[in-house]
This record gives structure tokens, sequence and C-alpha cells, in this order.
């Protein structure tokens, strides 16, 4: 995690401390994003697994014979296991889109506070906020465009995230599978630009060195 102590900026305080301070927020919130996408991916594709395997039991199971109980039997016990198992499953990916929820919430704070920090510039310097940067280059309004961004991108991935979580387990179509496990993996809606966005925020406060 990224420590928003910096011996370049050390001595800076008010606005410029909070936005430093934001900008860490920023980079550690992503990285714990990540780790849950990760795990996030491994759940998805064990339920994916889980739920062909059931499918295939189902499947079998209606083409036995009606008088061969015995392994029908055999099969139906299989599949009540496996449907144990595919819920545990999908309770743990719950739990991982549970905590991208905190996550984003944190986002949305992060947000408020830098628009906060906009606001009271705009309050004391006028419409065009103060005329000299508050770290590198970028002006009060620059932070919070980026702020934004990364908000927004994160909402939306969140989103998709939740319909796959509720879509993933009930379908029985091989081709939908693969698009929810790129989906997931992937993250469309947190393209490279994102990235980009918040390593501009880190070098103009001081977190990257240019």
């Amino acid at each position: 995690p990224m420590s928003s102590s910096n011996t370049k900026f050390s001595a800076i305080t008010g606005s410029a401390r909070k936005i430093k301070d934001n900008a860490a927020d920023w980079h550690n919130l992503m990285l714990k994003w990540e780790k849950l996408n990760d795990d996030g991916f491994q759940f998805a594709t064990n339920i994916v697994n889980m739920r062909n395997f059931i499918f295939f039991l189902s499947s079998q199971r209606d083409q036995q014979p009606p008088d061969d109980f015995s392994p029908a039997s055999a099969s139906v016990q299989q599949q009540a296991a496996g449907a144990a198992e595919l819920q545990d499953e999908c309770s743990r990916l719950q739990a991982v889109v549970d905590r991208m929820v905190v996550i984003v919430a944190k986002m949305e704070h992060l947000m408020s506070v830098q628009q906060g920090i906009q606001d009271l510039e705009e309050f004391q310097f006028g419409p065009e906020g103060r005329t000299l940067p508050l770290c590198h280059s970028w002006k009060t309004k620059e932070f919070e465009e980026s702020s934004r961004v990364l908000l927004a991108a994160f909402s939306q991935e969140l989103k998709l995230k939740q319909v796959i979580l509720q879509e993933l387990a009930h379908t029985t179509d091989a081709d939908l599978h693969m698009v929810y496990l790129s989906c997931w993996l992937h993250q469309p809606f947190i393209p490279a630009q994102t990235r980009l966005a918040l390593e501009a925020l880190l070098l103009e406060t001081g977190h990257r060195s240019l």
C-alpha cells in the first residue's frame, strides 16, 4: 500500500495535503480492487465448471433406462453434492462483490472530499480557483476531474460485476459463460486510460517520481 508520506511534500498542509492523501487512497483502493477481481475470477470460474458438471449429471440421469436405479441414484447424490458446492462458490463470489461495493463507497467519499476542496478553492479565489498549482502543475479542478473519471469507471464496472454475479450460476449457455468470465477478468469499464489517469494523479502529487 502507498503511504501518504513523501519528503518533497512533507511540509505541505491544507488542500495540497488532502489532495495528496486522496491520491494515495485512490492507489490503495485500486490495489484492493485488483486483488478482489483476481479472487472473484477464480470463484466465477469454479461456478462455471460446477454448473457445467451439474448440467452434465442431469443430462446423464435423464438418459438412464427407467429400471436402472443404482447409477441414477449415484448421479442424484453427485448432483446434490455439486449443488451444495456451487452454492458455496456463489456465496464466495457474493462476498467479493460486497467488498467491491464497499470500495466504490470509499471512492465516492474521496470524490466528495475532492469536490469539497474544489468548492473551497472557488470560494477563496473565485470561479477560476487559485492561480498557482497546489503540487506540480495541475489546478485543483484537474484533481476533481481525474477523481470523477476514476469513480465513473469503477461505478460502471461494479454494476457489471453485480450482473455477472446474478446471471452466472443460472445460465447453461456455454458461450454466455465465456462472455461473463471474459468480462469479469478484463474489466471493460476500467480501460488502460483509467489506469493512466491514476498514474498521472500519482505523478502530480509526488507519489511517483517524474
